[in-house]
């Protein structure tokens, strides 16, 4: 009986596989690309068609197509096995692949997941009337695999029960909650729309839950219009994109990705014929999320809502895009809140909206100009200001000196009074390439100076390695973005997934797991391994738990009242614009919100 892996090769052509992921040139009887592994300006990745084989002579990696499907995904043999096999037309035996992956098996549990909330949806005439409602078709909704999650707390859990998956199996796939003090399990998503979260792959990973549009439970309505899955051991936010897997292909023939901020959004554009349209799914664009698409372009096309969330989600995505040479313009929704309504409202406006984009610089320039009056020298001053901020987040030294050019004349001042405001006081201007998100171990430890919040956040860290049999809890009780602290967040994402997979955490086996990392933790890991002995060494296990739930609660605390301050100014936006029905909404936000402060303290 033919290998699986050599009946896959013989089906799939290296450039069909490579070429889902980068641009090649012919070169004599081979093909030429950039490397996708390291940094190079000189392509030196070659590729035979005859041979089968890739090999990159400038960081000297090689091999096969499940070679670079392993190195690109960051997959085993068995998981890249899996993923090629459906595209060559090849049905995998239970032994072709290990029996013991946990990935495989976390993979399975979502894909079962996702068919059962599916079929609930095609059962449930509200959902589907909602669905409706919004302009989805039938096709659309299947063919997208939208579901529902019934009112209820163990259904879901009961029908995977049945098909031999296990307590831990289900929790780690993010789909249940664990009960307080006793070894239960509930379902995480009730009443809610589902909208699958795939990767690249197509393959079902995590999900976006909406409201019941017909819900009227307050308790309900608390907890969010959107809950997301947790990080797991498959699912990491900062690192997917919503649609990637269906837009790939035309990103890469139009050589454009247009990223919007919700899943809605992206369904109906491609609904629409916008096949090149992702999500970032609410937040600003990570690092990882541009790495992402540059391997199918280097130009992007942002549109984001024009509320004060939806601006400060676009100022850091652009920043990381410019950080990283990309070319971004910017869709200036002509009409409704989002892409969404846009394109329903009139096609014709999107349209020319994704034609006449502005690029990013010149989107800048006319929205921080039009706000100023430049014949007054204070106003000068504060546009300059302005617009070297956005300069200063720039890389390629072409584009600086262009921009500083064209400000120097905008405001009729010397061009090396400008270069020499950018060098001086605008010269701890941090780009977010030099930040966290490189890959440098020693850019993750803790800064000298912290902030209040920061501080709390290591402590709780510390005390949770220190002290492992509360981490379920704290899991239970902290999301990612209540911690302070980019470095601080990345740590808890990896020590919540080492846990949920070994259920204790070892020192010397933790360390080993964050070495293999591609952001080390190791020197952050020494660091808080010695904080908690610092002040609670001698400190009992009543004790320990009332710091753990004070340090929450302050960490929530702070949570919430920012989120309050960026709602604050979204209302103050709202008011100016005179959108009377927006200020209602974010009134209502901002009244949750403080609702959920008043509950940390009773």
């Amino acid at each position: 009986m033919i290998n699986p892996s050599d009946e896959i090769k013989s089906k799939l052509d290296i450039t069909e596989v490579l070429g889902e992921y980068i641009s090649f040139r012919p070169a004599g009887a081979n093909l030429r690309a950039v490397c996708p592994f390291h940094q190079e300006k000189t392509p030196s990745f070659m590729i035979s068609p005859e041979k089968q084989i890739w090999h990159c002579f400038g960081c000297g990696k090689g091999g096969d197509i499940f070679g670079f499907v392993m190195e690109m995904e960051g997959l085993t043999f068995p998981e890249a096995l899996r993923l090629l096999a459906p595209k060559a037309g090849v049905t995998l035996r239970s032994t072709d692949i290990e029996a013991g992956s946990k990935r495989n098996r976390l993979l399975d549990v979502m894909e079962a997941a996702n068919d059962y909330y599916h079929r609930q949806m095609l059962g449930n005439s509200i959902i589907k009337d909602y669905l409706k409602n919004r302009g989805l078709q039938e096709e659309t909704v299947r063919s997208w695999k939208i579901g529902y999650s019934p009112n209820s707390w163990d259904d879901l859990y009961n029908f995977l029960r049945s098909k031999k998956y296990s307590d831990e199996e289900i929790f780690s796939a993010g789909l249940s909650v664990k009960k307080d003090g006793a070894n239960k399990y509930y379902n995480r998503f009730r009443d809610r729309v589902m909208f699958p979260i795939n990767d690249i792959a197509g393959q079902a990973i995590g999900f976006s839950a909406r409201i019941n549009p017909a819900e009227k439970n307050l308790e309900a309505q608390k907890m969010g219009k959107y809950i997301n899955s947790p990080q797991t051991s498959i699912y990491d936010k900062s690192r997917v994109l919503f649609g990637l897997d269906r837009a790939k292909g035309a990103i890469k023939a139009q050589d454009l990705a247009i990223i919007v901020e919700g899943q809605m959004d992206v369904i109906t554009l491609h609904q629409g014929g916008y096949k090149n349209v992702v999500a970032s799914s609410g937040t600003a664009l990570t690092g990882e999320q541009i790495k992402l698409l540059k391997r199918y372009t280097n130009n992007l096309a942002m549109a984001f809502d024009a509320d004060a969330a939806g601006q400060l989600a676009a100022d850091r995505g652009i920043a990381e895009a410019l950080a990283q040479e990309v070319n971004v313009k910017v869709i200036v929704v002509p009409s409704g809140k989002d892409p969404d309504e846009c394109l329903k409202n009139s096609p014709a406006e999107w349209e020319t909206a994704v034609k006449e984009a502005p690029s990013v610089m010149d989107y800048y320039f006319t929205k921080i100009f039009k706000d100023f009056d430049i014949n007054k020298v204070e106003d000068k001053r504060g546009a300059a200001k302005k617009i070297l901020l956005m300069i200063a987040k720039l890389s390629n030294k072409v584009e600086i000196d262009h921009w500083l050019k064209r400000l120097a004349e905008k405001i009729d001042v010397d061009e090396n009074l400008l270069r020499e405001t950018l060098k001086t006081s605008l010269g701890e201007v941090k780009r977010p390439g030099d930040g966290p998100s490189q890959i440098n171990a020693q850019r993750n430890a803790p800064a000298v100076s912290e902030s209040w919040e920061e501080k709390l956040s290591a402590l709780l860290l510390a005390l949770m390695l220190k002290y492992p049999d509360f981490i379920p809890y704290v899991a239970h009780n902290v999301e990612i973005e209540h911690l302070a602290g980019l470095a601080y967040r990345l740590f808890y994402n990896e020590l919540i997934i080492y846990y949920n997979d070994n259920s204790q955490i070892e020192y010397q086996k933790f360390r080993a797991y964050l070495k293999d990392k591609e952001v080390s933790h190791v020197a952050l890991l020494d660091t808080l391994s010695l904080l908690a002995d610092k002040d609670m060494a001698e400190a009992e296990s009543g004790q320990i738990k009332n710091e753990i739930i004070k340090i929450i609660l302050s960490l929530k605390r702070a949570y919430y009242k920012t989120q309050m301050k960026t709602v604050e100014k979204a209302i103050s936006q709202a008011e100016q614009q005179n959108e009377p029905e927006r200020v209602t909404s974010l009134m209502q936000d901002f009244k949750t919100l403080s609702e959920k402060i008043k509950e940390l303290d009773i």
